[in-house]
């Protein structure tokens, strides 16, 4: 690179990150990016770009804030996505390891045994079994109940979780408290938990839950507060009745059992839920959550 290029360069970061951005708000954004293009090549220079780091520094940032690398976190994501297909899809598995970033069969089934100790088609009929035992339906159950629903784009504002659903407790209470802080809270709010893995394939202490408010083109990101940006469609959605505990059986028989039998199929972005009352003022078992899955079209 040219001396000009690089003051240039450097200019230009100057002035994305003069508006007093933080490390938080820019990791974010390229989180949110990352995870809306995982079939697209995702160079190292473009993530850097939207985070608004140098190329050469981004790296480390990204690693010493997210844990891993942004090779390791992308093919992890990407690995992730073909493990929910095989499962859940009769794809090829020769489609899903081009879409995963594999050239080759070879080097995908590598890939996916380092990670996950099994081949991609093992994979695929021992986690079917497993899903079919745990939504075996017992004696005289009734059906689940589901409605589909479509959805505009809804633009959202949300704090991260990374790490085991069960406590997920620390992100709401920075939500409310932003939210609180920004005028946000009130009747008319809409909240939602946005369940982005699988704790089926996702390891528990790299499961991503994001606490979120739907907001207006007016609300910015601040802070370790991100936007993201649920797609438009249709979506699919049970009422799980009881503790979040149990919402586990609930996606499984809608994954499980509504899906295969209805002829439709998951679009490739997050599930998210309503929760319709509150733990502070209901007890468990009168908790209402309903669970929304997107569907291709």
């Amino acid at each position: 690179m040219s001396s000009g290029a690089g003051r240039a360069r450097i200019q230009s970061l100057r002035m994305r990150t003069d508006t007093g951005e933080s490390y938080q708000e820019r990791i974010n954004r390229v989180l949110v990016h990352i995870q809306q293009r995982l079939e697209e090549p995702l160079p190292l220079e473009e993530l850097a770009g939207v985070a608004a780091f140098s190329p050469y520094h981004f790296h480390r940032i990204f690693r010493g804030m997210v844990g891993e690398s942004v090779k390791e976190h992308v093919r992890r994501l990407r690995l992730e996505r073909a493990a929910g297909r095989l499962r859940d899809s009769a794809d090829p598995i020769t489609d899903i390891a081009f879409d995963a970033g594999y050239q080759t069969h070879e080097s995908f089934t590598r890939a996916f045994r380092a990670m996950f100790g099994d081949a991609p088609s093992g994979f695929r009929e021992n986690r079917r079994e497993i899903r079919a035992l745990d939504v075996a339906p017992p004696e005289r159950r009734e059906p689940l109940a589901v409605r589909t629903e479509r959805l505009g784009l809804t633009r959202l504002a949300f704090f991260r979780h990374v790490g085991p659903y069960d406590e997920v407790g620390q992100a709401w209470q920075k939500l409310y408290a932003w939210a609180g802080r920004n005028g946000l809270l009130g009747p008319a709010a809409e909240i939602l938990g946005v369940v982005h893995d699988d704790p089926e394939i996702t390891p528990p202490d790299r499961l991503r839950y994001d606490a979120a408010i739907v907001v207006n083109e007016r609300v910015k990101p601040t802070g370790e507060a991100g936007i993201e940006e649920l797609p438009a469609g249709e979506y699919a959605v049970a009422v799980h009745r009881g503790p979040y505990t149990m919402l586990g059986g609930t996606y499984a028989r809608l994954c499980g059992e509504w899906l295969p039998a209805s002829g439709r199929e998951a679009r490739s972005s997050p599930a998210f839920e309503i929760y319709r009352n509150m733990p502070y003022n209901t007890p468990p078992d009168e908790l209402v959550t309903e669970i929304y899955i997107p569907l291709m079209d």
